[in-house]
């Protein structure tokens, strides 16, 4: 093996190793979702940004909260409600007197980890003003465009309860999202665990940084140079045209791209810099569900990919 790939490698070997500490240190907050938290810190190392959708009070905000201390990364929550203007999230100039000049204030998006809290609260025309961050981290205000800090990476909650009081993110809105996840209830061991670490003081308040920001900018570019060779970027293809061949609305090819990206990460957190069609199986589900649209009669989504996953031989 020559130098250079034994920096790789040791690259790697690192990068694995911050990753696993960030899961264990958001396992002292979250109990028991190790497999969520994974696929969260996996979207993360890909450079994708995650929904969270479940019913309130499960730890959504909390799983946010975490990550972001953990890297030790500036964090802004945003309460999407349906008042929320989009100037309110990416920012707005305002005149000053004293110059005479327009100065801009930045919006709550200018940050590492931006938690969109309920975004499916807010009419379509605000939860659009995350599309541009979320696909060029940048933000174009007045005709200027600013770029967002790096690393950028959005957590969007949606509220799965009240859908009469709610607005459905459009099919272009969840494209822009490379997994979809959902924490669900704890059983009764792990609600007793709960239970017990938040008398008192929450766990969250006293969660420090396992990692910088620089690690995980460091993470992001050895996971983005993991090798993914011909026949794994063939099977994703065929993966996702069974979708297309056998939904209304199959993935897209940027939901091929998150898969691809997703499985460079999943191989980060074994310590491997090569791509095995072992980890595009373990992200599929959380990937390519939410893309999928099935007609009547037609099963889940879910039932779509699991079905795309037996049936599409690995060659």
């Amino acid at each position: 093996m020559s130098d250079a790939e034994e920096a790789v490698v040791e690259d790697v070997s690192d990068a694995g190793a911050t990753a696993r500490a960030v899961v264990e240190n958001v396992g002292e907050v979250i109990v028991g979702k190790e497999t969520t938290v994974e696929h969260l810190v996996v979207a993360l190392l890909g450079r994708g940004h995650v929904l969270l959708e479940d019913v309130p009070g499960v730890g959504k905000t909390m799983l946010a909260r975490a990550v972001a201390t953990s890297f030790e990364c500036a964090f802004n929550r945003v309460q999407f409600t349906p008042d929320l203007l989009p100037a309110d999230i990416t920012g707005v100039n305002v005149y000053n007197q004293k110059t005479g000049t327009f100065e801009f204030r930045e919006g709550p998006v200018f940050a590492n980890v931006v938690l969109g809290d309920e975004i499916n609260r807010a009419p379509p025309k605000t939860q659009t003003a995350l599309l541009e961050a979320m696909e060029e981290e940048t933000v174009t205000v007045d005709g200027e465009t600013r770029r967002l800090p790096d690393p950028f990476f959005v957590v969007a909650t949606q509220n799965s309860v009240e859908r009469d009081r709610t607005y459905e993110l459009p099919a272009a809105e969840l494209d822009r999202f490379a997994m979809k996840l959902s924490l669900g209830y704890p059983d009764e061991t792990e609600e007793q665990e709960v239970l017990g670490r938040v008398v008192g003081d929450h766990p969250i308040d006293t969660l420090e940084p396992v990692a910088t920001t620089d690690d995980l900018v460091a993470a992001r570019r050895t996971t983005a140079n993991v090798t993914v060779g011909e026949p794994v970027r063939s099977y994703v293809t065929r993966l996702a045209r069974y979708t297309r061949e056998n939904a209304q609305l199959g993935v897209s090819p940027r939901g091929s791209v998150s898969l691809l990206r997703a499985a460079q990460g999943r191989a980060v957190l074994d310590d491997r810099d090569y791509v095995v069609p072992d980890d595009v199986q373990t992200e599929a589900e959380p990937v390519l569900t939410h893309r999928i649209r099935v007609g009547r009669g037609e099963g889940s989504a879910r039932e779509l990919v699991r079905s795309a996953l037996s049936a599409v031989p690995i060659e």
